[in-house]
């Protein structure tokens, strides 16, 4: 698997990808979730393909506190083999580079697969709880 940051081209593939991992709500649009990141660190919008097919994805950001991680995903048939982990580290590689000293993420309670994924590669459970307020909404198609 190679990775690249992301190319606009990337987005109907990157989009199926999300939706064939179940990442996507009705709440948000991806292709907003898409612009939205191309205007903020679109450097840290980074692929991962296998022949040119765009078979994981990951979103980071860093605010100077402390870095995030949204997006991350691996096609189905692409699991098992190490692309999630790969991402990972490329990401923990270019928030350290930034000074970064904490990556969080959040996972739906759920998704029990996911949750063991982090634990496997060295996260932990934080002691907190994640609250959210939604500042625009979205509306799906505009």
């Amino acid at each position: 698997m190679h990775i690249r940051p992301f190319q606009e081209h990337d987005e109907p593939a990157v989009i199926a990808l999300w939706e064939a991992c179940g990442l996507t709500r009705s709440w948000n649009d991806p292709r907003k979730d898409v612009a939205r990141k191309l205007a903020v660190q679109r450097e840290w919008f980074l692929v991962g393909c296998v022949d040119e097919r765009v078979v994981a994805s990951v979103m980071a950001g860093y605010d100077g506190h402390r870095g995030w991680v949204n997006y991350l995903a691996v096609a189905p048939d692409a699991r098992l083999k190490g692309a999630g982990r790969r991402l990972m580290a490329e990401v923990e590689r270019l928030l350290q580079a930034a000074g970064c000293p904490k990556l969080n993420l959040q996972v739906r309670t759920g998704n029990a697969a996911v949750l063991e994924f982090y634990r496997r590669i060295g996260y932990a459970q934080d002691e907190v709880v994640s609250f959210g307020r939604r500042l625009i909404a979205d509306e799906p198609g505009r």
